[in-house]
């Protein structure tokens, strides 16, 4: 999709735009936006709640953007009360209707698309192709649930033995739903959940990251110009406690939580109790397997794509390479080449190749692997280093000859850190690839295609590319085996995890 304005993506227009457009100090419940107010000092709520306020900041500079009040308990209960409310009404709609204002969504988003752009540069730190991108697939999206839910049929005959009856099957809503996103895609995994939910016919309520709350809280003002009815999506800026008290709460029916795997942890117990359904999409580890055969121009720019855009910071990051020994000397030369010649900066800059990570914590954790590699007398082939400069920024780093035992091999270090190893033959190579504890994606580039398919069916990963980038469609389920997650999103698998099936056997 193309930019409607190209002087519009600035940084001084995002900024513009949080002061005029972005609702700080203020939830989105039962259809409009109501004001946050600091606790009073002797409440309850006053105990969780981390300094009455939490600091938007330009991943870029390291300066602050927009301060705002997060949720407390309190807003989470008014939340559940307005998205039950309307559950009865909004579970019955006809399908027709809930494809409608998921296409208003869209139709709006595509209205707002330099907008959201720059507020996702803005406070994310990717670079604008990056977020045009990011833009893009959220919209295409809801497109995509809109078109799904219409095609669903809403009776469908069982196929049975018996005579004299007949079976029929159609499908129900799972409920009232709690929706927890992450920062690393504002807007894309808000429409993964979002889209299918309410198509699906669910009530729901979203909490996004308090990372990057600015683009996110943009739909609350969507949905209040498409005149969505109230409560149906009721918006939470918050923090852990937001989500606990959410996952917690005896009315929500369903949890769907993207983001690490110690969180996800806490989030399946607490589901266990009024055993709520729920889907994990949580960390990975992926391979990038480059055979023998495999250009490796080619093989490069596939590398060096799912390593290091967004930062790196992507649960598919293909962060462990396996190269076949007969090419490895050249690849490497070839790849640190390439690599060495990133343009890294600010997002805003057109030549930008590769921005900040999103936050201090964030430039923390890629600093403190950088550290252990040193500590294990890992072998850099470039990088290995945060830039002296302002803002969150760490060099494109690359690792050889990594033993399997090292924690940069098994740990997700969510950074531009690639990790790499040789093998000798397609057996070894799979096995190398399926020797981690998640399984979510993975990559390969062969000129075989054959042997590549025939290597994807052996390894294990939800989703796995051969000689492409890390493309993702609303088609596809998403989701890993392991610890990678439970359940799919995307895909009528995405729909199907906001459903229940039900069954009816009358007389024929």
């Amino acid at each position: 999709m193309e930019m409607t304005n190209a002087n519009s993506l600035t940084r001084e227009s995002a900024i513009q735009t949080v002061h005029d457009e972005v609702m700080l100090n203020a939830a989105y419940i039962d259809g409009k936006w109501m004001t946050i107010e600091a606790p009073a000092t002797d409440t309850a709520d006053a105990d969780s709640y981390d300094s009455n306020h939490d600091s938007s900041y330009d991943s870029n500079s390291g300066t602050i953007i927009a301060t705002t009040r997060l949720c407390t308990n309190t807003q989470v209960e008014m939340a559940v009360n307005a998205a039950s409310a309307a559950y009865p009404s909004w579970s019955q709609t006809t399908v027709s209707t809930r494809a409608s204002y998921l296409n208003a969504i869209a139709e709006t988003m595509e209205q707002q698309f330099d907008k959201l752009v720059g507020l996702s540069v803005l406070n994310n730190g990717k670079p604008i192709e990056e977020a045009k991108i990011d833009v893009s697939d959220a919209i295409a999206c809801y497109r995509y649930y809109a078109n799904l839910i219409t095609e669903q049929a809403i009776w469908s005959e069982v196929s049975i033995s018996e005579s004299g009856i007949r079976l029929l099957k159609t499908y129900a809503p799972v409920g009232i739903c709690a929706l927890i996103v992450p920062w690393n895609f504002p807007m894309v995994t808000t429409a993964w959940k979002l889209a299918p939910a309410l198509a699906a016919g669910c009530t729901l309520l979203l909490k996004p990251s308090e990372v990057t709350l600015l683009p996110e809280l943009m739909l609350g003002n969507i949905l209040s110009y498409i005149k969505l009815p109230k409560g149906v999506v009721n918006i939470l800026p918050g923090a852990a406690e937001v989500g606990a008290a959410m996952t917690c709460h005896p009315l929500i029916d369903k949890i769907s939580f993207t983001g690490s795997n110690a969180v996800g942890e806490k989030v399946m117990s607490q589901a266990a109790k009024g055993i709520k359904d729920i889907s994990l999409e949580l960390g990975g580890k992926s391979a990038i397997v480059v055979c023998a055969d495999a250009d490796i121009d080619h093989a490069c720019d596939l590398i060096i794509g799912g390593i290091f855009t967004n930062a790196g910071q992507i649960c598919s990051a293909t962060s462990r390479l396996l190269v076949h020994e007969s090419i490895a000397q050249s690849l490497f030369d070839t790849l640190k080449v390439k690599t060495e010649s990133l343009q890294i900066g600010d997002g805003f800059d057109t030549d930008t190749q590769m921005g900040p990570l999103v936050s201090e914590q964030q430039l923390n954790q890629v600093k403190k692997y950088f550290d252990i590699a040193a500590a294990e007398n890992l072998t850099c082939l470039t990088g290995g280093e945060v830039l002296n400069r302002q803002g969150y920024f760490a060099m494109p780093t690359i690792y050889t000859n990594v033993p399997v035992t090292s924690q940069l091999w098994t740990e997700e270090v969510f950074g531009p850190v690639l990790v790499s190893q040789t093998f000798t033959d397609h057996a070894e190579a799979i096995a190398l690839a399926n020797d981690s504890q998640f399984a979510l994606a993975a990559s390969i580039v062969s000129d075989d295609e054959t042997a590549a398919v025939e290597m994807a069916l052996q390894i294990q990963a939800g989703h796995i590319w051969i000689n492409e980038q890390q493309i993702i469609l609303p088609e596809s389920g998403w989701g890993g085996f392991k610890q990678s997650g439970i359940g799919r999103e995307l895909g009528v698998d995405g729909l199907s995890a906001y459903q229940k099936s039900k069954h009816v056997l009358l007389s024929h």
